[in-house]
């Protein structure tokens, strides 16, 4: 049976082509070092500690960055996936347009400025 929930068709845009056949029609086993060097992974850590501590360093550094500006991100990254360079330019475009709000730019260019990092609003305080 060839795999039917998207693997065939989403690891192709996500690394080489040639790497997704091999793994594809021979079905083996791949290290966290074969990953990593294909671009699958980002990092591989000696233990689960230090793999859990590189993850929360991660995930504090993305989540003083502005809220809206990564679900944008998260948005965009998912589009191009999917759709052509022209579309996923129009994609952002509209997103940029609709969803900038001016007082988290100023906060940002302010923040820079000073050299801070900028507090930005929760995304979900106003929803409850």
């Amino acid at each position: 049976m060839a795999a039917d929930v998207g693997t065939l068709q989403r690891l192709p845009k996500l690394i080489s082509p040639a790497v997704v056949s091999e793994l594809a029609f021979t079905g083996r086993r791949f290290s966290a070092a074969e990953a990593k060097g294909w671009g699958l992974v980002n990092s591989v850590h000696k233990s689960r500690g230090a793999a859990m501590d590189a993850a929360m360093e991660l995930a504090n550094s993305i989540s003083i960055k502005s809220p809206l500006a990564i679900a944008g991100i998260k948005r965009a990254i998912t589009y191009a996936r999917d759709h052509t360079v022209a579309d996923s330019l129009d994609q952002i475009a509209t997103w940029n347009g609709g969803m900038l709000r001016p007082e988290e730019l100023t906060k940002a260019l302010s923040a820079k400025m000073a050299k801070q990092e900028a507090l930005f609003d929760d995304l979900l305080s106003d929803a409850f």
